[in-house]
This record gives C-alpha cells, structure tokens and sequence, in this order.
C-alpha cells in the first residue's frame, strides 16, 4: 500500500515537471524541483534566464499556479524562480546549449560545440567535465559514441554519487536522435584524496639582553687643603 502510495506521487511530480518544461520552454529551464512545506507544495525553477520565466508582469507564474491548482489539484503551489549564477558550471544548462546548437547548425560541428563547452566550463572554474554524443544523428552511417572529458572526474564512490552535476538529455535531428550526457565536478567540493600541507611557522627565540660589565665604583679621591689658622696667636706677656 506505501508503495503505490510513493509510486503514484513520484508519477505525480514527474507529470508537474513535464508540464512546466513544457509550457516554459524546456531549453530555457534548468531544473524543476518540488518541495513540500507545512504551507503547501513549493516549486523551485532554476534557470539561467528569470525574466523570460516569469513573464510580462509575471504572466507565466499566474498560469502555472492557476493550472496546478485545476488540473493536478494543489491546494497552495508556491513558484519560486531561483537564478543559476554561473550556467557553465551546471549540466543541465550545458547540455541543452548543446542541444540549441546542434537544432541550429547541424551534426556537423559537434565537436567544436563540445570543446568549446569545455573550455567554458573549465574557465568558470568546474574540477572536470565529461560529454558523452552518441547516436544516430552523429555523422557516419552507423551510431557512434563520441566522448570528450577535461580535468578530474569521479566515476564511482561518496562523491559520485551526491556530488557529481549530471544531466541526460536528446535532440531529434533529420538523420536520427542524438543523446547527450554531461558530468560536471564542481569547484565546491572537498576531495578526500587531496592533501593540503601547512607550513609551521618559525619561532623567532628572543634572547635577554646581556648588560655590559662596569667596574666598581671607586671612591673619588679629592685633594684636601690644610685648613688655614685664621685664630689670631695670643700676645705673650711681658
């Protein structure tokens, strides 16, 4: 019974996040993350462009809210649209640029479209980046797998699994579907296997000042005078 009860809300939220990337764009979303509060559901956007997400004087987040309400019957849906500050450093954003670029100019240039993303990635300050193309769509008569990783990557472990951005997303072309996948480490992270060394400062030893030998003091021999007889001698008497 919990099961169906966890296997329907999970189905639940998965139909709200199509449904956003759906209405909003899903190039233009970066993730869509649900939340539940005391208050009611909160529904957290993130995106490298708020303004086209909200909309003239917040159209979009009217119609959103009013839809929820109506159609997957939320008592109070809470949208709150938090802004992706660096976008090169997020998977998601990453891959549907690559997704963009591959609608717009063709199989053609995938790898120059995949170096230059890790370039950027690279120079925003991410660890390492993984891009996995593969697909029909890729150039060549056959599906091929093209893979294309800088800096360092963690493929199993504590990190992996909590720590590592992933994204997996498709882009439907004329001559096939390609899929794409990225991995980014991000610069945040504290790896176990990295080993900083603190230099111990030196103790700089003050030594007491030694005080200069002085002979003893010597009596000041002055030279005396013999004290003048002012007394007159008595007369001697006749």
């Amino acid at each position: 019974m919990i099961e169906r009860q966890i296997v329907a809300q999970k189905l639940k939220e998965k139909q709200i996040e199509d449904f956003i990337f759906s209405h909003l764009g899903r190039l233009s979303c970066s993730r869509v993350q649900i939340q539940r509060t005391p208050l009611g559901e909160k529904i957290i956007v993130r995106t490298s462009k708020p303004g086209l997400i909200v909309g003239k004087k917040g159209a979009n987040i009217k119609y959103i809210t009013a839809t929820l309400k109506s159609r997957f019957k939320l008592e109070n849906p809470q949208i709150e649209v938090e802004e992706v500050t660096n976008p090169y450093i997020d998977a998601a954003s990453v891959s549907r640029n690559l997704v963009s670029g591959l609608q717009r100019f063709g199989p053609k240039r995938f790898k120059a479209m995949a170096y230059r993303a890790i370039e950027e990635s690279l120079k925003a300050g991410a660890r390492g980046i993984e891009i996995v193309i593969g697909g029909r769509g890729v150039p060549g008569e056959r599906a091929h797998s093209w893979r294309f990783s800088a800096g360092y990557l963690k493929k199993s472990g504590d990190i992996s699994e909590n720590f590592m951005d992933r994204s997996h997303e498709q882009c439907n072309l004329s001559s096939g579907t390609v899929g794409i996948k990225v991995s980014i480490l991000h610069p945040d992270v504290k790896l176990p296997d990295i080993i900083e060394m603190k230099l111990q400062k030196k103790e700089t030893i003050i030594e007491p000042t030694q005080k200069k030998e002085t002979a003893p003091d010597v009596p000041q021999q002055t030279e005396t005078t013999p004290e003048k007889n002012l007394a007159e001698k008595p007369e001697a008497q006749s």
